[in-house]
């Protein structure tokens, strides 16, 4: 199993450009289902989660190709097999995105139910109670879900709570369905907005996403689109952390700074100083002294889930104390311990972490937990005295595009070791 070995101390400096958004690129990808089509997309990002759901629209039929200019372009129009299997779908959650799609255009879905990260409880009930109210026939049958439909119909759907993924399943079936659908209590995250756009670029119907309510006009058929993935504002909010607790001074390119209001507010109130263009972000801690922000986490346009982990080891070096707030998943804490291991001092009670921050931190073997958990140790080996060591960072890069190059380049010292 690969590692990263980082040794701490240096100060990241320079340029990145940020890469492509892998929560805006994979409900993209589970809609080209809706159309026979081909569709070409740019800046998709090169991760593990994009190469899993290749795989599955592989598994399907799906013809997938990578021209000169690295632009992938896909082709659903020879679909023979519409089951995600068990093998494909147990690594990552994004893999249900696919059911909305299959049952809206070919009448049938058989879906494993998905794994991921294992950071709480996030049920499917929104996406097949929504479904079954579109019109289509829903069993759990041995660990799948399998749904079947001759013609979803539009009606007026109220989500019990907000959920990402279940607004995004459920636009994608609603597109092709008969007559107007109204989903009320979405969510307003930039991705669903981002889906959208695609959507529209192929030819559907929406008005209202970014609001929480979508009006969907359902139409006969979907053409083709070249599109471009918007830019992954985790990641380059994960990057301008690196740079804060170094004492750093970076540039992100390719990036929408009005997208990331609520990460860069708290970031000034950490003692950043931060500058915006139209698509790049400058940050600089200068003095080096980090100032203690409280957060909590909530949907869009809230302070984001996905952002939690690095502030935590940003609070972990403030002068003073601070308290994070997790109110989107229940098990979200588990870095802490890995965190507290390497001197920070953060005590968990209930969705509460307690965080006062110490002067130092010192390299340590750690394990990697989840996606942002293993970017939360990332950062903490980046200031840690001597050699950190990340085990299973395949988690890693199920989100972040070449960490270790992006690092490098801004001054790191990190390497990936072979299994």
């Amino acid at each position: 199993m690969e590692k990263l070995k980082i040794i701490g101390g240096n100060r990241l400096s320079g340029s990145i450009s940020c890469s492509g958004a892998k929560n805006a690129a994979l409900p993209m990808l589970a809609a080209t289902i809706l159309s026979d089509k081909a569709i070409t997309f740019k800046n998709l990002p090169y991760l593990q989660d994009i190469t899993t759901m290749f795989e599955i629209l592989g598994s399907m039929g799906a013809d997938i190709t990578l021209n000169e200019t690295m632009d992938f372009t896909i082709s659903t129009a020879n679909l023979h097999d519409f089951e995600a299997r068990y093998e494909l779908v147990k690594t990552m959650r994004a893999s249900i995105l696919v059911l909305g799609s299959l049952v809206a255009r070919h009448g049938f879905a058989r879906i494993a139910l998905p794994g991921g990260c294992a950071i709480g409880s996030r049920p499917v009930d929104f996406h097949l109670d929504a479904l079954e109210k579109l019109g289509a026939k829903i069993e759990l049958k041995n660990g799948y879900i399998e749904a079947s439909s001759k013609k979803l119909k539009g009606c007026e759907i109220n989500f019990p709570g907000v959920s990402v993924t279940g607004t995004e399943n459920i636009m994608m079936a609603a597109v092709l369905a008969e007559g107007q659908t109204i989903l009320r209590n979405v969510a307003k995250e930039p991705e669903v907005e981002d889906l959208a756009d695609f959507l529209k670029s192929m030819g559907a119907k929406i008005e209202g996403a970014g609001t929480d309510e979508i009006t969907i006009d359902g139409v006969d058929d979907l053409q083709g689109s070249i599109f471009s993935i918007p830019a992954d504002r985790i990641e380059a909010g994960t990057y301008l952390i690196a740079a804060a607790i170094t004492a750093g001074d970076i540039t992100i390119s390719e990036i929408d700074p009005f997208r990331m209001n609520n990460i860069l507010d708290k970031l000034k109130l950490s003692g950043a100083t931060i500058k915006v263009g139209n698509n790049d972000i400058h940050l600089s801690m200068k003095n080096g002294s980090i100032s203690p922000v409280d957060i909590s986490t909530a949907p869009f346009p809230g302070f984001p889930t996905d952002m939690q982990a690095q502030f935590t080891v940003l609070n972990s070096l403030s002068d003073g104390s601070a308290v994070v707030t997790e109110n989107v998943f229940e098990n979200r804490f588990m870095h802490v311990q890995e965190l507290n291991r390497m001197g920070c001092d953060i005590t968990v009670k209930g969705s509460n972490a307690i965080i006062k921050g110490v002067s130092s931190l010192n390299g340590a073997p750690v394990m990697a937990t989840d996606l942002r958990a293993s970017a939360s140790l990332i950062l903490a080996g980046l200031c840690a005295d001597g050699e950190t060591i990340v085990d299973r960072i395949y988690h890693i890069d199920r989100g972040y595009e070449r960490i270790e190059e992006k690092l490098s380049y801004l001054g790191a010292d990190i390497t990936r070791l072979p299994n």
